[in-house]
């Protein structure tokens, strides 16, 4: 079931296409002209019982064929307006190719509470919007956890005989196994024990005010997922573009998930200088450069 909302999730009027402005304001961000936005959120109804939700998407139609479609899959915490995936939504404009975008349940315009959130729970949310709003091939691109989230997506799709949907993926900065290896692992006893005592954690952010409330859940459902120690597999070639100066996800751990994708081809790119974030003008130039790769 889909429905569509009246306003957008900041209150701003969109641009419908590449073009044609439906109100005055033009906003940029590192100097990326984002005026050129897709229409109001769209929602889709996922889950059965007292697990269904409303999660929301906003889907671009491709203007000409012969290119694939693209699915941009959040960070932790993030949502579709962030500015790497406005910045692709301008660039599938000027390309009139498909691009899909979603919140996660619990983040942005998605129902749900952000604590309540699992990697089940978000791969569902990913799967169910790639199945229903998403056509023909498609490149995966996925930042930090949308990254993990893009190679469990692959698993899953493999599993049913799709992965022939795969064109290719790009991760950037990718945190696979986030909330066992860069949540837990690096959590102090104290920290530890407020979790599973209280079950949630006040975990500090430089990308929140507020710091994040982990659950226990999180972690716990972390576990049925996690992907290091064995072969893993994307199903199609990929590129991966990892900053050097990332304090969240390593750039060791990259090299980890390389050496982990034998059965693949895989291209890692170093940013000497770029953080976790990969925001700025000259990180988005070499992301949209490695999505128009699989064209």
């Amino acid at each position: 079931m889909v429905a569509r909302r009246a306003a957008g999730i900041d209150g701003r009027r969109r641009v419908g296409h590449a073009g044609r402005k439906e109100g005055p304001e033009t906003r940029t961000n590192h100097g990326i002209d984002l005026t050129v936005i897709c229409d109001e959120p769209q929602f889709l109804a996922i889950g059965e019982g007292t697990a269904r939700r409303r999660i929301a998407f906003r889907r671009r139609w491709p203007a000409r064929g012969g290119l694939p479609g693209i699915v941009w899959l959040a960070g932790f915490g993030s949502d579709m307006v962030s500015t790497k995936a406005s910045a692709l939504d301008v660039h599938c404009a000027e390309r009139g190719q498909a691009l899909l975008r979603f919140d996660y349940s619990g983040n942005g315009a998605s129902e749900g509470k952000f604590e309540d959130g699992t990697l089940s729970l978000w791969l569902e949310d990913a799967l169910a919007a790639i199945r229903a709003e998403s056509t023909g091939r498609t490149v995966l691109a996925g930042s930090s956890m949308g990254g993990y989230i893009a190679l469990l997506v692959a698993r899953a799709l493999a599993v049913a005989g799709e992965a022939g949907r795969l064109a290719g993926m790009v991760l950037v900065a990718p945190a696979v196994d986030f909330t066992e290896a860069l949540m837990w692992a690096r959590a102090s006893d104290e920290e530890r024990r407020e979790l599973m005592e209280k079950g949630v954690w006040a975990r500090p952010s430089e990308y929140s005010h507020s710091g994040y409330r982990i659950a226990r859940a999180l972690i716990e459902d972390g576990r049925k997922h996690l992907l290091f120690g064995a072969t893993i597999r994307s199903y199609c070639q990929t590129r991966i573009l990892q900053g050097m100066q990332d304090p969240d996800v390593p750039y060791r751990h990259a090299l980890t998930l390389v050496e982990h994708m034998a059965g693949d081809p895989v291209t890692l790119t170093l940013i000497k200088d770029g953080d976790h974030r990969l925001s700025r003008p000259q990180d988005l130039a070499l992301i949209l450069e490695a999505i128009d790769s699989f064209a």
